[in-house]
C-alpha cells in the first residue's frame, strides 16, 4: 500500500504533554509512542500525522453539563470530582483533554471522507453528562457522535466499545437518544462496580480467553449490523483486555487483540460503513509493548483501507 492510500492518523503533542507522573497508573507517555511507531512503520499517509484543534466549549456542552465544563476550563473543580477523575487537574491535563476530543471529532470527519481514520488518543468513556471519572475528563466519542449528528453529517451512529471496562458514561449520555446505539463488551467483575445500561451489554467472566471472546464478538457484530446500518461507527479499541494488563482481568493474547481489531475493521469494511477508531485503555507499564498492542488497530485499518 502506498502512503497515498494510508488512512489518516490524528495526533497532537498535547496528548503526551500532560503533567502526570511517569509512575502514575495511567501511562500518559503511550500516546507519543503510538504515533512515533506508526510513523516508523509507514502507517501514516503522505500528509503525515494529522493535527487537530482543541475542542471549543460549545462542542463540550453538547454532552456535558455546562457548569462542569466551565469548572474544568477555569480550574475550579471540586476536590471530590478531581478524585473521581484520578488526575491532578492542572492546565496541561485540561489542554490534553480538549485536544483529545478535538482529535476524535477530526478522526470522525476524516473517516466519513476516507472510510477509515484513527485518533491516537480518545476513548474516555467513563465521563458522563455530570462530570468525569476513571481518568476521563471529557467523553470524546460522545462529543464527536453528537456533533456530527447535530451538524447533519450523519443521522445515526454506532459506538462499539471493547475496552475491558464498561462504557458507562457513554451509555448514560445516549440512554434516551435513539440516534446512537451503544455496544459494550467488557469484564463483568471490573470497574465500574455500578454498571450503566448500554443498548447492548455483554459481560464476560474474569479470565475469558481469545476463543470465547472472539466468538462472542463475532455473534455481537453479526447481530448489531443485522439490525441497522449506521452512518458512522466509533470503535473504542482499548487493549486492557490483554492478559498482562494491570487493570484488565481478561486473558486475551497479542494475537487475540489483533484479531479482535481486524474483526471490527472487517465488519465495517465489508458493509461500506466508515470507521473512526480511538485508542482506549491499556495499562501495561512497558510503554513500548503497550504501544505495539495499540498499533494493532492501525495495522488492521491499513490492511483493509486499500480495498475500501
Amino acid at each position: 500500500m502506498t502512503a497515498r492510500q494510508m488512512p489518516p492518523i490524528v495526533f497532537h503533542p498535547a496528548y503526551d504533554a500532560a503533567e502526570v507522573a511517569d509512575d502514575h497508573r495511567f501511562p500518559m507517555r503511550k500516546f507519543a509512542a503510538v504515533a512515533a511507531q506508526a510513523v516508523a512503520e509507514g502507517l501514516v499517509g503522505e500528509r503525515g500525522l494529522v493535527t487537530p484543534t482543541a475542542a471549543p466549549m460549545n462542542w463540550l456542552n453538547l454532552v456535558h453539563d455546562p457548569d462542569y465544563v466551565i469548572r474544568v476550563l477555569e480550574g475550579r473543580l471540586l476536590p471530590e470530582t478531581i478524585r473521581r477523575i484520578g488526575f491532578p487537574m492542572g492546565p496541561s491535563v485540561v489542554r490534553r483533554a480538549r485536544f483529545a476530543v478535538g482529535g476524535t471529532c477530526l478522526a470522525a470527519r476524516l473517516a466519513l471522507e476516507h472510510g477509515f481514520a484513527c485518533n491516537t488518543a480518545g476513548g474516555s468513556h467513563h465521563a458522563d453528562a455530570q462530570g468525569g471519572a476513571g481518568y476521563c475528563v471529557f467523553n470524546d466519542v460522545a462529543v464527536a457522535a453528537k456533533l456530527l449528528i447535530e451538524e447533519g453529517a450523519i443521522h445515526r451512529a454506532l459506538i462499539i466499545d471493547l475496552d475491558v471496562h464498561q462504557g458507562d458514561g457513554t451509555a448514560r449520555i445516549f440512554a434516551n437518544d435513539p440516534r446512537v446505539t451503544t455496544v459494550s463488551l467488557h469484564c463483568e467483575d471490573n470497574w465500574p462496580v455500578r454498571k450503566a445500561k448500554s443498548t447492548v451489554d455483554i459481560s464476560l467472566p474474569v479470565g475469558t480467553t481469545d476463543e470465547t471472546y472472539l466468538a462472542t464478538l463475532e455473534t455481537v457484530l453479526r447481530s448489531i449490523f443485522g439490525l441497522f446500518k449506521p452512518g458512522l461507527v466509533f470503535y473504542n479499541a482499548g487493549v486492557d483486555p490483554h492478559r498482562d494488563d494491570r487493570l484488565g482481568k481478561l486473558k486475551l493474547t497479542d494475537e487475540g487483540i489483533f484479531q479482535r481489531d481486524a474483526m471490527v475493521v472487517d465488519a465495517c469494511q465489508t458493509r461500506g460503513i466508515p470507521l473512526a477508531g480511538v485508542l482506549g485503555g491499556g495499562y501495561q507499564p512497558d510503554i513500548k509493548r503497550l504501544a505495539n498492542l495499540h498499533l494493532g488497530l492501525h495495522r488492521a485499518v491499513a490492511a483493509k483501507a486499500a480495498t475500501f
